[in-house]
Parts: C-alpha cells; sequence; structure tokens
C-alpha cells in the first residue's frame, strides 16, 4: 500500500488564508470575555462599539478614507452584491445602465445577470489576451442611463492587475460611481481609494490571513446605496443585523498586518512565484495565463494544452500539494473557466487549467 505525504504544501492562498495567530489573540476576547451587543448601552455593549470603532479607524486607516466610510459585511460577495444592486436601486429613476468586464467574479456577473432579470441593462466589455480592460472601452460604453461601472482590481484566476486608477478617472469625470472588487489584492498591493479614485471597494477577510464570514465595504461619502438587509440601523443603516465584532476585530486588525508587512513579505513571494513560473514552463505544452509582469505577486496560473486540470489536482492532492483550477467559488464546475474562454483559449487549453497562489 503506497503512503503519500501527510504534509500539505498549500499553493490555493486565492481560494482562502490560514487565520494569522496574532489575529485569533485579537479576536479571543470578543469571544469570551467582551460579549457585549453593540447596540446595548451598558458597559460591555460600549465596550463592544468601541472595538468597532477602533477596528473602523483601522480599516480607514490603511485604505486612505473617513471612518465613516466603512461597513462591515458578511463576505466578499455580500460586499459586492450591497454596492451593486445598493447603487442600482437607489440611481434606478437616473438610469437603468451598469458597466462592467467578462472576466468579474461570479458575485459580479451574477448580481448584474439578476438585476437584469428587473429590469436593468449590462455592458460586458471584453478583455485582451492577458485578461486586461482597455480605459477607453469603458469611456465609449458609458451613456446617459449608466449608473455604475464596476471592473475588478486584479483577477482572482489569472492575476492580472486592472488599470483601476485610469478607470476611476474617466468614471470620475463623466460622474459614474465606480466599484471596485478588491478581494484578491489586500495583502498583495496597495490600496488606497482616493488615489484610486473609486467611489466603493469591496474586501474579504479571509483572502489576507483574517476570519471567515467577513467582509468590507467602502462607500465614498456622498455616494447612495440602498441597504440589502433590512431590520436595523447597524453600520450606518447600510447593513442590518447584530455586529460580528470578534469578526470585525479580526478583519480589521488582519487588514493592517497586511499592510505593514506588505513590503516585506511581497518580494520574497514574487521571488518565489518567478522560480515556479520558471520550472514549470519547461514543461511541455504548457503556457501561463494573465499578464506576464502587470499581475499579482503570488500567483502563477497556467494552462497544459490537451490535459484535464481536475486530473492534474487530483495527482497533486495525492502528493501532499493543495491547488486549484480556477475560482473556488466555481469549484465542481466542468464547464472551462469564462475567465479563460474571455482571453481567447481554445478548449484543448482552457480545460488544463492550474492555478498555484503562494503565501
Amino acid at each position: 500500500m503506497e503512503v503519500y505525504p501527510v504534509r500539505t504544501i498549500y499553493l490555493d492562498h486565492a481560494a482562502t488564508t490560514p487565520l494569522d495567530p496574532r489575529v485569533l489573540d485579537a479576536m479571543i476576547p470578543y469571544l469570551t470575555t467582551e460579549y457585549g451587543n453593540a447596540s446595548s448601552i451598558y458597559t460591555l455593549g460600549r465596550h463592544a462599539m468601541q472595538a468597532i470603532d477602533r477596528a473602523r479607524e483601522q480599516v480607514a486607516d490603511v485604505i486612505n478614507c473617513r471612518p465613516t466610510e466603512i461597513a462591515f459585511v458578511g463576505c466578499g460577495s455580500e460586499s459586492d452584491n450591497l454596492a451593486i444592486k445598493g447603487i442600482a436601486y437607489a440611481a434606478q429613476k437616473k438610469g437603468n445602465h451598469l458597466i462592467t468586464s467578462s472576466i468579474e467574479h461570479h458575485a459580479v456577473l451574477h448580481t448584474c445577470q439578476y438585476l437584469e432579470r428587473s429590469g436593468f441593462k449590462t455592458t460586458y466589455l471584453p478583455v485582451d489576451e492577458y485578461g486586461r480592460v482597455d480605459p477607453d472601452s469603458v469611456a465609449r460604453a458609458i451613456t446617459d442611463q449608466t449608473i455604475l461601472v464596476s471592473i475588478m482590481y486584479a483577477n482572482n484566476e489569472i492575476g492580472t492587475i486592472e488599470p483601476i486608477a485610469e478607470i476611476g478617472r474617466i468614471c470620475r469625470a463623466r460622474k459614474i460611481p465606480f466599484h471596485v472588487d478588491a478581494v484578491q489584492t489586500a495583502g498583495s498591493l496597495p490600496i488606497d481609494v482616493a488615489a484610486l479614485n473609486v467611489d466603493l471597494l469591496s474586501l474579504s477577510a479571509h483572502k489576507f490571513y483574517g476570519p471567515k464570514g467577513m467582509g468590507i465595504l467602502y462607500v465614498r461619502q456622498g455616494v447612495r446605496i440602498l441597504p440589502q438587509l433590512q431590520g436595523g440601523s447597524q453600520e450606518r443603516g447600510r447593513r442590518a443585523g447584530t455586529e460580528n465584532v470578534a469578526g470585525i476585530v479580526g478583519t480589521a486588525a488582519a487588514l493592517k498586518l497586511a499592510q505593514e508587512e506588505l513590503t516585506q513579505v511581497t518580494p520574497r513571494i514574487k521571488a518565489l512565484r518567478n522560480r515556479l513560473i520558471e520550472g514549470i514552463l519547461t514543461i511541455p505544452r504548457s503556457r501561463l495565463t494573465g499578464h506576464p509582469e502587470e499581475r499579482l505577486p503570488n500567483n502563477a496560473s497556467f494552462c497544459f494544452e490537451g490535459v484535464e486540470g481536475e486530473s492534474i489536482l487530483l495527482s497533486l492532492d495525492l502528493l501532499g500539494v493543495a491547488a486549484s483550477t480556477g475560482s473556488a467559488c466555481t469549484s465542481g464546475s466542468v464547464d472551462p473557466s469564462h475567465v479563460l474562454i474571455a482571453i481567447g483559449l481554445p478548449p484543448e487549453w482552457s480545460h488544463g487549467s492550474l492555478r498555484l497562489t503562494l503565501g
């Protein structure tokens, strides 16, 4: 009987990351002794609200915004939903046109498709062979009915970084709210909402060594969104429900640590990533997907001609290597990735995808 390695080499940090022990330490008091409801006026409740306020200030400091512009939500997908639906329903008297790209995460694509069933219209912008959106195509797609542009900061499958600041300048000049799904970028790239010219930005804590079940939505002051959960006035009326104090504290702690350690960690991760790319590209009938330079520093994504990606994953798993074929949110699908189709890969290549993400 063959015995396979029990130690896992984890190369799927784009799917999720382990909870940083320092983050857990920050959370534990709010899971044990400081268990108050932040809406309560007695001491335990005030302590909980103070912890949330400190966390909000920490997040705001990292992404360069006001604390009042930060809303804590349940995950990155909820953040995307709240941004897109919240803008669409708030602005539907002004127009019904949305603009996004063909390679967005399904939290964006499916939300746009949901809104289309209610009479909204969406333009899905094409991308080039590397997965880049042309800012000029955004400008050309804007009409007098456009109420939102939503483009991701970096692609979750192939790692390509988009020209967000340039797209943001176009949207700002046309007075169109601009939403950015930045779920894959925290801990890998600096995030400065002012420099990026964004109006709404989504983050997910478990992508940067924080707790699962926690997300962030930045909403620039003056941008109106309608809440998608009713039943309370929490988060300045943007999301009803008792706050997850421990999760919020952990989210802020993780984001602060990710920002502080960015300049130390990124060069090491990028060097390892480059060695990995060089080695894998020596395999016959292999190719790198995504932009060769303008990509997330931890992302190495490939396609192999005539090979099924699932068979690669199973073989790697037996050897103790955890990897993926693409987005964890589409795990189990037998269809080729919509991202690989969008960048023009034929079926004999697109079925053989492999994503390795370091951390």
